[in-house]
């Protein structure tokens, strides 16, 4: 039976003035997120922005935030293709993460059947060591669809899936660890029997996260709909953006130095931009005193 992994936040990754990645920034990062109480931090997924990131770079920020964490770190191995993969996660495990997010490779589109190649092979010659979870991410590469993933999984080489319908019942059945990647959906995943959650808000707002797990395990259904709709609020400014843009902004604003923003946006998205920055200020204290 696989155990409950709580909320994983998908941190972002904290640059520079001059845009290169920040260890010093990123230990602020992890230091409050551990305060706020996640049970997890994930580097370098999709909010974590993986591409834009050398393999040595990604290493090196792993090694160092597995000594700095107070609870356990996962690497998310995505990359172009299989052989850089396997080096991100050789060097997870030597690190001593907790565990590998692997996601299909991003760029190019591809079959369920070159997909399933590639997961198999990778898991063939990573060997054993540490926990490796499929990842689908079909916002950024391309989709394993739930029969695909019900093969792998039921290989008995995977330890789990991050999945934006982790409750669908078509994944139901393989002892493995089912995580809602959908920070909108989670909720109803949770209720479904998901395991947990990798979640980018918990990366700008992980109190909020953390407690509407609290209430969705403790069967506090108003307070399950008081969270989810404080959850909800964020989530809608966030979706007016390019991703990551609104995480990485509030991030900051809870006070992790963010360095240089890269997504260049109009003038109008700027100016939304502000709004939201505004709109962010006054609502985080409104519901912080009531957890």
């Amino acid at each position: 039976m696989p155990h409950d992994h709580g909320i994983i936040a998908a941190a972002i990754t904290p640059r520079d003035l001059k845009g290169a990645l920040d260890p010093g920034a990123a230990f602020e990062l992890i230091d409050y997120l551990c305060k706020a109480k996640v049970h997890g931090i994930a580097l370098f997924t999709a909010v974590g922005e993986y591409p834009a990131f050398s393999l040595e770079e990604r290493s090196r920020l792993l090694y160092l935030a597995v000594k700095r964490s107070r609870v356990p770190i996962y690497a998310c191995a995505g990359s172009i293709g299989l052989d850089d993969s396997l080096q991100l996660a050789r060097e997870a495990r030597r690190g001593g993460a907790a565990g590998v997010l692997l996601p299909p490779p991003h760029f190019f589109p591809y079959l369920q059947p070159e997909l399933c190649e590639f997961f198999l092979q990778f898991s063939r010659q990573l060997g054993e060591g540490i926990d490796v979870y499929l990842a689908n991410t079909p916002d950024f590469t391309s989709e394993l669809l739930p029969e695909t993933a019900c093969h792998l999984l039921a290989s008995g080489r995977f330890a789990g899936i991050v999945d934006p319908v982790a409750g669908n019942g078509a994944l139901h059945g393989a002892p493995v660890a089912l995580l809602s990647g959908d920070d909108a959906g989670f909720p109803a995943a949770r209720s479904a029997g998901a395991h947990g959650a990798l979640s980018a808000a918990a990366c700008a707002v992980p109190e909020l996260v953390v407690a509407l797990d609290a209430a969705l395990l403790a069967g506090n259904l108003p307070e399950v709909e008081r969270l989810h709709g404080l959850l909800r609020e964020f989530l809608a400014w966030v979706a007016q953006f390019p991703f990551p843009v609104a995480v990485k902004v509030s991030t900051g604003l809870r006070g992790v130095k963010l360095g240089v923003q890269r997504v260049l946006l109009s003038a109008e998205r700027q100016r939304l931009l502000e709004a939201f920055c505004e709109w962010f200020k006054g609502w985080l204290p409104s519901w912080q005193k009531t957890l």
